[in-house]
């Protein structure tokens, strides 16, 4: 069965959009089918991958891009995924079994101008064109804006299991905090819209340390995030096995030099850009695939 992953936290800046790209990337490099859909209006991760020559035609057009699909009779999602998107300037696939469903700055029109022709909301709409192509992948990773309005909601409704990238300091912990309470609100909004054979409600199943800088003591962050995980797990708030996950990610130059390159930190490390970092995401990617699809 298809992992369905939503990666989001009310704070931003936490580096979120790397983690979701180098973790993307590590589990196609380990032989997984991989889609990632980028639900951040800001497109940093459909730009990254795609890089700007391929990605600026993309953001001028009214096809082929995720908000699209919510337009009748313009485009299908299964239309919209690029596939193999990791490539060379001359078109070669440099990582097979990554796809990425593509975003443009128009997403951001999905909140303020959006008018659904049958009355569903646009993660109804959204799940039912993805059904039709969830089962082509192994994972589906959700790059979420941090907020939970109808962009993001359309990752968080259809997913398994949410995750929560952070840095160990107090604003991860109050926009882990705030971002709790708003996914019970969402919950009990979208429950009548849940359909037989969907996945149980998506909990939150970790927490991820991302981007640490160097001589950084992220203990008492840690501890202080740890407690509030505890608290939650009481009020059945999260799911039964929801940690701080053990592999971490380290703060590293190379990650913006893969951006400019428009490649997974992977990929530049084997062009002799040797970093530690690369195995800090791959680190991450083994504790998701060692991890049950079910917190049951």
């Amino acid at each position: 069965m298809t992992r369905k992953l939503s990666f989001i936290n009310y704070k931003g800046g936490v580096g979120k959009t790397s983690l979701v790209v180098n973790l993307a990337a590590s589990l196609a490099e380990a032989g997984q089918r991989v889609l990632l859909v980028d639900l951040d209006a800001q497109s940093n991760s459909s730009i990254w991958l795609m890089r700007l020559e391929r990605w600026n035609p993309l953001n001028t057009v009214d096809t082929g891009h995720l908000y699209t699909i919510f337009e009748p009779a313009r485009c299908r999602l299964r239309d919209c995924v690029v596939h193999d998107v990791v490539r060379d300037p001359e078109g070669a696939v440099l990582l097979p079994g990554l796809d990425v469903l593509p975003t443009t700055f128009a997403l951001v029109d999905l909140e303020h101008e959006f008018d659904s022709p049958d009355g569903r909301p646009a993660f109804a709409i959204f799940q039912q064109q993805l059904a039709e192509i969830e089962d082509d992948y192994d994972f589906i990773l959700f790059d979420c804006p941090p907020n939970v309005l109808y962009a993001a909601q359309c990752g968080i409704f259809c997913s398994s299991e949410i995750y929560v990238p952070a840095n160990p300091d107090a604003l991860s912990l109050i926009g882990f905090t705030l971002l709790v309470g708003k996914l019970q609100q969402f919950h009990h909004l979208c429950a009548s819209f849940r359909v037989a054979g969907m996945q149980p409600t998506a909990e939150v199943r970790g927490v991820i340390f991302n981007a640490i800088k160097s001589n950084i003591d992220i203990e008492v962050p840690k501890m202080r995030l740890q407690f509030r995980i505890n608290q939650f797990k009481n009020q059945g708030k999260v799911a039964k096995d929801a940690r701080i996950f053990d592999a971490q990610v380290r703060d590293a130059i190379v990650v913006r030099r893969a951006v400019t390159l428009g490649l997974p930190v992977c990929l530049v490390s084997s062009l002799g850009q040797q970093d530690s970092v690369s195995d800090d995401y791959r680190r991450v990617a083994q504790e998701i695939l060692n991890a049950p699809a079910s917190a049951d």
